[in-house]
């Protein structure tokens, strides 16, 4: 999954919530309520980046995950 924002995802199908990490801060923001059909789009999507941009990002609730040591 080359992309030059998004470092790495995955997907909890239970839950709908959609993890993130990303290149700039390396810090993983949850997106909340991700439908499947979203998560789908985003595996098949040639750009990351651009799909999230369009289709995830400011649509859907996030949380920042907390880095413990």
């Amino acid at each position: 999954m080359p992309s030059s924002l998004i470092r790495e995802s995955s997907y909890d199908e239970i839950s709908r919530t959609l993890s993130i990490w990303f290149v700039t801060n390396g810090r993983r923001y949850d997106y909340l309520d991700v439908p499947p059909d979203i998560y789908a789009g985003f595996r098949r999507a040639f750009s990351k980046g651009r799909y999230f941009n369009q289709h995830i990002r400011d649509q859907y609730r996030y949380r920042v995950a907390l880095i413990r040591h």
